[in-house]
């Protein structure tokens, strides 16, 4: 490592209501100034539509000036931190963000909402990743890869996800067709921030990494690249034009993608010239920073969760049913990234505190910090109910937008608290689903790190996680693991650090705490878990046979034993 010249490095982490800048010592991996800058447009960030409560939408302009903001702040708190800071030490820079977040730009890179004519366009804006409006492209998009049995879903579960690249695209021709021909390319919000910040925003040029690529647009080296002409073709004519205007290469994360430009140092309180690596999402670069490797499986867990683990590059690949891509360099620039996840984790737990929390627990302004409170008294079981976690639909690994959730069991008894708690379980339920799906086509996983903000601040969730999943769990040190691991990829880029194994071996650390399971909780879950799976293929796998006539009855018998064994 080469500390002497470049002590520093800065990673910038956009989440799904805002941007995130952190400011690391390279040589002691201190975090000397961290700042988050809320999106201010539409609601907690995202444009939304009654009429379609399946679309989400971002303003770009707010990701623009929430860089700024943030990473200003950030620097002005490493100043305060550390008396040897100086802007001209930092190594180097690196983005993460959501994703698929692709966003319509003109033939400069600039993107259509920065017009007059588009700013209050939902179409023009970014499409943020929780967008589902593109649930019939998706599915034609399948049908159609099937039906001419290209492989071009192999590494990416079988089956297109409307959270994609393409299915986003092409549902904006029938959304709106006047953005469609307006918009010259598509870029990624991962590809968008770097080439905005160095001044590469040709479409054609710009850095795109291989990330977005291989895991959203169905890039695969096999198949010489992106889907070719002849098949986007077949889906629809007008979308090869957006093939011919993405760039012929795909980057690692540890690549540059340019340099920070004068007025964007100016803006931020840096130095201009600072080396910018290409971008990746949120959950890669934050598994690297919690330190992932083969048979390490990262659980990033915020509005939604993201599993990420790697194989190595001479692995035996199998096609794993349902996960979201299996893609080479897009995590560690030497390995196969493996990714899945879920569409809706936080964002549950949320949904039940603003619409259904009772008034008792809305009063003191802290609704899930009392309803945690109250869950935590209750046994496994003891609710009597299961719930299934597809409130924003399935995206692993049934890959499933259509779906919706469902809590089983309810009676005229039912609590709040019950009913939290039962939705905290449901979403543990189907991380398990994904954990035995890897293991099932020999993903193996030997230890489970969590980080994210739900990680840092509930104890509760995090056992509720370790007895449902039967095994320990590690959390990551940094409470922005996601930043902290662009920061690694941008100290990588300036050549502070020779690979990103050797930054994650000076950088990476963990809590002390480790979250065991408990065997009495073990044993009741594992019933749970059973009706679990039953109602996950009974309402998401079609075809499925399931005799549900017992499911309540069962529920009460785990209620009624609980409640038992606490009264003796």
């Amino acid at each position: 490592m080469n500390v002497d010249e470049k002590k520093y490095a800065i990673g910038v982490d956009y989440g799904t209501n805002s941007v995130r800048a952190l400011v690391v010592n390279l040589a002691n991996g201190r975090e000397l100034g961290a700042a988050v800058s809320d999106y201010p447009t539409g609601d907690l960030g995202i444009i939304l539509d009654p009429n379609q409560p399946t679309l989400a939408r971002q303003s770009p302009r707010d990701y623009v000036d929430c860089f700024m903001v943030a990473v200003r702040e950030a620097v002005n708190q490493a100043k305060t931190a550390e008396s040897g800071f100086e802007p001209k030490d930092v190594a180097g820079i690196g983005v993460d963000t959501t994703g698929s977040t692709p966003i319509p730009v003109d033939a400069d890179g600039v993107p259509l909402a920065f017009q007059e004519k588009f700013k209050d366009v939902p179409a023009a804006n970014a499409w943020l990743w929780k967008d589902h409006t593109s649930i019939e492209e998706a599915e034609a998009i399948t049908k159609r890869v099937h039906e001419l049995k290209n492989g071009y879903l192999d590494k990416c579960g079988g089956i297109y996800s409307s959270e994609w690249y393409w299915a986003k695209i092409w549902h904006c021709l029938r959304e709106n067709p006047e953005v469609f021909d307006a918009a010259y390319s598509w870029v990624e919000l991962a590809d968008f921030i770097p080439a905005y910040i160095t001044g590469n925003m040709k479409p054609e040029t710009l850095a795109r990494g291989i990330c977005p690529a291989g895991h959203k647009a169905m890039w695969d080296a096999d198949h010489g690249g992106l889907p070719s002409a002849e098949f986007l073709g077949s889906l629809e004519p007008k979308l090869v034009k957006y093939l011919e205007r993405y760039a012929k290469e795909v980057k690692s994360a540890d690549q540059l993608a340019g340099y920070l430009t004068d007025e964007v140092a100016a803006k931020t309180g840096l130095a201009a010239g600072i080396p910018v690596a290409v971008g990746a999402f949120d959950c890669h670069m934050g598994a690297v920073g919690a330190g992932v490797k083969t048979g390490t499986l990262v659980r990033i867990v915020g509005t939604s969760a993201c599993d990420i683990t790697t194989l190595p590059l001479d692995a035996e690949l199998q096609v794993i049913p349902g996960l979201c891509g299996i893609v080479p360099g897009s995590v560690l620039p030497d390995a196969y990234g493996i990714e899945a996840g879920q569409s809706a984790v936080g964002d549950i737990y949320r949904w039940f505190e603003l619409s259904l929390a009772p008034a008792q627990y809305t009063v003191g302004g802290n609704t899930l910090y009392e309803l945690e409170q109250d869950a935590s008294k209750l046994l496994p079981g003891e609710s009597g109910l299961v719930a299934l976690d597809w409130n924003n639909g399935n995206r692993c690994i049934l890959v499933d937008q259509a779906l919706t959730g469902a809590i089983i069991g309810t009676t005229l008894s039912t609590s709040a608290a019950e009913t939290y708690r039962a939705l905290v379980e449901g979403t543990a339920y189907g991380a398990r689903a994904i954990i035995e799906r890897m293991e099932e086509y020999g993903v193996k996983i030997d230890e489970i790190v969590i980080c994210g903000g739900i990680a840092e601040k509930s104890p509760t969730i995090m056992q509720i996680f370790a007895d449902v999943w039967n095994r320990p769990l590690k959390i990551s040190q940094s409470a922005q693991t996601c930043a902290l691991g662009a920061a690694l990829f941008g100290a990588v880029a300036g050549g502070a650090f020779a690979d990103v194994h050797e930054a994650q071996d000076r950088i990476v650390a963990y809590k002390s705490t480790v979250y065991q399971p408990q065997p009495d909780a073990v044993a009741v879950y594992e019933k749970l878990y059973k009706i679990y799976k039953t109602l996950h293929d009974a309402f998401g796998v079609q075809g499925t046979r399931s005799e549900l006539y017992p499911i309540m009855k069962e529920l009460i018998a785990i209620r009624d034993s609980v409640r038992e064994t606490r009264r003796q």
